[in-house]
């Protein structure tokens, strides 16, 4: 069976032109014309995917190229991307940035799947010098086929001309603009990371898929982008065979949210999930191994903390021995206390000795590596919190940043509950997850 598809990946020269909020409204703009959308992110952020699956309809995938294998990359596309008659992808910060030059960029992933490139440029206060930013980007690495670009923050459309008149001078076609327009920008994130249950998100992307068709030819952009003719590959392999059969729980709710779709595309091989919400439930249900996942624990702090009966529940499973992973926020949870922005303490689970803390907060971030048991397992560090009377025992695991610096960040075990402030990307890694769960 053969289709005719587009694909294309949305970027910029830098953060904060508006990637986010021009890739949720063409997604909900082509899903408004009937089209199956599939949404990509390229690299490890959690935030922007929910975005998109609220836009398109469809979960979005993570794509990253220094957590998981070209290979692992290639494969995850094809699948997603062989049933959707749009695959939009999201990049990440600049089009050429990535964890050492190039490596793990936007630019790097469009060029390993062949995906023409967008880019949104932020024009607040630029006109004609558009053309010698878009010569650079277009020629920098004849590998990457900017065929595009859409441009932010338009103040009128005879600015949108001067912007016209670049591209055509450099040779990348103006697909369009997105009018300067306050309530159509998605709000700051709580300290760089937030979903705000006060924002009406489903709104905000309403408008944006209205509004955007005004001033953006989406006929045109699904022109350039077409990519023929392709055969949808065959998916019914034995990556879908059952490894074990395992009870397995993973927390999610408003307060853990930080999960990477093919992570628990793999977990889910080797037994049943069950999900469950440490805001909401009573007891943890009946399990052999526990994920819980980062999130936002600092915001509902109060809450996690009144529900004593979840909170004995986990502290008992854990103290029995049971195998569980806690990232980040769940790190968090499990701690004796949480001290939030404010500078209140709320009882936490209690099963890590140590208390976490929102006070003084200072950023953490990029992507690590660590041997775990002489395997290699990869992931990605980003939280405001830090660790205070800390009593834990780290593992002798070396944890280093993408240029193989060890950090001061440390994995700790206690019974068999490991935690991290790393957000681990397993689905590339079967070895990893049968030594997780004691799988020979």
């Amino acid at each position: 069976m053969t289709s005719s598809k587009s694909h294309f990946l949305i970027s910029a020269p830098s953060s904060n032109s508006g990637k986010t909020t021009i890739t949720l409204a063409l997604l909900r703009a082509l899903k408004n014309r009937g089209l199956e959308v599939q949404p990509f992110k390229c690299g490890p952020d959690y935030i922007d995917p929910i975005h998109h699956t609220t836009a398109a309809g469809k979960q979005s995938v993570n794509l990253d190229t220094f957590m998981s294998s070209e290979t692992h990359v290639q494969g995850i596309y094809a699948k997603y991307s062989s049933v959707a008659d749009v695959s939009v992808m999201e990049g990440v910060m600049g089009l050429f940035d990535g964890s050492d030059k190039m490596r793990g960029s936007s630019a790097d992933i469009a060029q390993l799947l062949a995906i023409p490139v967008i880019l949104v440029i932020n024009a607040k206060s630029m006109a004609y010098s558009a053309a010698p930013l878009l010569f650079g980007f277009k020629n920098f690495d004849k590998r990457v086929r900017v065929v595009g670009v859409i441009f932010n923050f338009v103040s009128t459309p005879s600015h949108y001309r001067f912007l016209k008149d670049a591209c055509t001078d450099v040779g990348v076609e103006a697909l369009g603009y997105l009018p300067q327009n306050n309530t159509l920008s998605i709000p700051s994130r709580h300290l760089g990371l937030h979903i705000s249950a006060e924002t009406n998100y489903e709104q905000i992307i309403a408008n944006l898929a209205e509004t955007l068709p005004k001033t953006v030819d989406l006929d045109r952009l699904l022109e350039v982008t077409h990519r023929g003719n392709q055969e949808n590959p065959d998916h019914n392999s034995k990556s879908d065979t059952k490894l074990a059969d395992l009870k397995i729980s993973i927390a999610r709710d408003e307060a853990f949210t930080f999960l990477y779709q093919e992570n628990i595309k793999l977990l889910s091989r080797f037994g049943e999930i069950t999900w469950f919400s440490p805001l909401h439930d009573n007891v943890l249900p009946e399990t052999d191994f526990l994920y819980l996942p980062g999130g936002y624990p600092e915001l509902f702090a109060e809450k996690l903390s009144e529900n004593t009966s979840m909170r004995a529940s986990l502290k008992d499973y854990c103290e029995k021995g049971n195998r569980t992973l806690a990232e980040c926020g769940g790190m968090m949870y499990l701690a004796k206390n949480l001290t939030d922005q404010y500078g209140e303490t709320f009882p936490m689970v209690g099963v890590r000795d140590c208390t976490t803390s929102m006070q003084s907060a200072k950023m953490t971030l990029g992507y690590r590596i660590a041997n775990w048991n002489n395997i290699e397992i990869r992931g990605h560090e980003f939280h405001y919190s830090n660790l205070i009377d800390n009593e834990m025992q780290p593992e002798s695991i070396p944890v280093t940043n993408a240029k193989g610096i060890e950090t001061d960040t440390k994995i700790y075990r206690k019974y068999n509950t490991y935690a991290s402030y790393m957000h681990l990307y397993w689905a590339d890694n079967e070895p990893f997850i049968k030594n997780l769960l004691a799988i020979k």
